[in-house]
């Protein structure tokens, strides 16, 4: 079969389609035949060796993370799903390698597609659900009527992360382009702050939780915004030690990230709030959780214009490198 492969982390991107053997299924696994794979800014931190504390690889490597498609085989100890199924994942970060014809998983690291979707719509789905999903419940374990803002939040996590924070009940402030604000609007926020005419930090207080999609030089803006025990969850600033001891890692990778996160959560206690970091995992019954929201609120994750083949890999991690999309690569099989 065809795979999009690195030999080795580089910070070109220079990939190459392979002919690899077609994955061999476990008991618990099933063979995916892959209709379509999302691209994100995650595949470029593990094309250039951005996460290998986080997670190393053997190269050669095949990329991608999330994909739709049709299930060709199933293990002899599979029980929900069979021949024939539309499916979509969110791989598991040890496993990658959605920028294939095929793929193995787990059955517990999958969901069916929802009703009346595409491959192409669903294969934006999972990576962007699943990131909103634990860091709305797990990290900050929001309850129904709180307020969660979202700085730069216009993209393709907020498409995902409004609707699915509405569901659960949170009061949603985005800060975005103006482009997005009617997008957004009819996604019901509650408010949108055009980032360009307004300073949120100015015009916010006392705000129970932050996601943050920005990274490190927003931290203090976002920090400032919260009340007393409120709490700031990352996409992009760094792991901590909280971080490090959920993931069981290794004694050395446990202090490094501790000394990594210690001056955001040292400025966040002296404050009187928590600083969090989620890295997404795969997780198939929290998926089927999203399924069941995608499929009450119609969401429809904004898909640029241009679809590629696994040939044209290169140019699809190009574009995503480039930023100023509007809305999900994909590489469609």
């Amino acid at each position: 079969m065809k795979a999009v492969q690195i030999i080795s982390y580089s910070k070109k991107i220079n990939t190459v389609v392979c002919e690899v053997d077609q994955p061999e299924i476990s008991d618990y696994e099933v063979l995916i035949r892959v209709k379509a794979a999302a691209v994100n800014p995650l595949d470029l931190l593990i094309l250039t060796g951005s996460v290998k504390l986080i997670q190393e690889y053997a190269m050669p490597l095949t990329l991608g993370n999330e994909c739709s498609g049709v299930v060709e085989k199933v293990g002899k100890k599979v029980t929900d799903f069979q021949l024939g199924d539309a499916v979509y994942t969110r791989l598991p970060l040890r496993k990658i390698g959605a920028f294939a014809e095929y793929v193995a998983v787990d059955q517990k690291e999958i969901a069916k597609m929802p009703m009346g979707y595409d491959y192409i719509t669903a294969a934006a789905i999972p990576l962007a659900g699943l990131t909103a999903y634990q860091a709305i419940v797990e990290e900050l374990e929001a309850r129904p009527g709180e307020t969660v803002l979202i700085p730069g939040g216009s993209g393709s996590f907020g498409q995902m992360a409004v609707p699915i924070a509405k569901a659960l009940g949170l009061r949603v402030i985005v800060t975005g382009n103006i482009r997005a604000q009617e997008q957004f609007l009819e996604m019901g926020v509650d408010q949108y702050i055009d980032y360009k005419q307004e300073n949120y930090w100015e015009k916010l207080s006392e705000i129970d939780y932050v996601i943050d999609t920005l990274g490190a030089s927003e931290f203090e803006h976002e920090l400032s915004v919260l009340k007393k025990g409120g709490r700031l969850v990352s996409l992009r600033t760094g792991p901590n030690k909280a971080f490090a001891k959920q993931n069981h890692f290794s004694g050395l990778k446990k202090l490094l990230f501790t000394l990594a996160g210690s001056k955001y959560d040292k400025v966040a206690r002296k404050q009187g709030k928590e600083y969090h970091f989620v890295f997404v995992r795969s997780n198939g019954i929290q998926l089927r959780k999203i399924t069941e929201i995608v499929e009450k609120q119609r969401i429809k994750p904004a898909i640029d214009s241009r679809i590629f083949s696994l040939s044209q890999a290169n140019d699809a991690l190009r574009l995503v490198a480039k930023g100023k999309l509007n809305g999900k690569v994909i590489i469609q099989l």
